[in-house]
């Protein structure tokens, strides 16, 4: 499993730039009502300007040209290979694990939930046990398995931190789909973002959160 796994590359300065730029301009969107008029006015004539302009840009000489195929780009096929080493270190060992369980304990009921639930639950919690009388209620090994599997994800994260070994099943999921990647994923153009945020600036309709604050505590203390 060590011979899979890769040492993280160090992401470059204006990449990471070019990243915080944009939420940047997503934050003050989302969080503008905080901020007075003529205080979002300013921020949000620089950041319009500046997505415009381009001025945030990683790699500006680019700019207007299309993208490069990911698959004829170095850097992408290693991030790619990378990915897959990931994978193939958490689903070696979980798939060891299910097929101990299913070997030896399949069929075994383990747990009887404290209420009641409806007849669809039961292909779900019964997985591996073919008894139809058998009360919903009762939950088989291989089925407690893949709850607790994919059901503790928030408690691993509160417990161990997000970036533990329990949460690369959930970021193999993620990896399968590379459509639904983050804001700003390899295969996305950032100067398109960027134009498309400062336009999502522009026609922003601000309202401060402090106006008219004279009047409205006035008439709450009134009341």
């Amino acid at each position: 499993m060590t011979l899979l796994q890769t040492t993280p590359k160090k992401q470059e300065l204006a990449k990471i730039r070019q990243q915080r730029s944009l939420i940047r301009g997503v934050n003050l969107r989302t969080n503008a009502q905080v901020l007075s008029p003529n205080a979002f006015a300013t921020r949000k004539a620089f950041m319009v300007q500046a997505y415009q302009e381009g001025r945030f840009l990683a790699e500006p000489e680019l700019r207007g040209k299309p993208r490069p195929n990911p698959m004829s780009d170095p850097a992408a096929m290693e991030g790619m290979m990378g990915m897959m080493k990931g994978q193939m270190t958490m689903m070696i060992p979980q798939t060891l694990i299910m097929g101990w369980i299913n070997a030896f304990f399949s069929g075994f009921v383990i747990m009887k939930l404290p209420f009641p639930l409806t007849p669809q639950f039961k292909s779900m919690l019964q997985s591996g046990v073919g008894t139809r009388d058998l009360d919903v209620r009762w939950v088989s090994s291989l089925s407690w398995y893949f709850l607790t599997l994919f059901g503790l994800q928030p408690v691993y994260n509160f417990i161990l931190g997000s970036n533990n070994a329990a949460n690369q099943v959930t970021q193999q999921m993620a990896m399968a789909n590379p459509g639904a990647g983050g804001m700003m994923g390899p295969e996305q153009d950032p100067d398109k973002l960027f134009l498309s945020e400062a336009e999502n600036l522009e026609v922003l309709e601000h309202r401060w959160i402090l106006d008219g604050i004279e009047e409205r505590l006035i008439a709450k203390m009134g009341a």
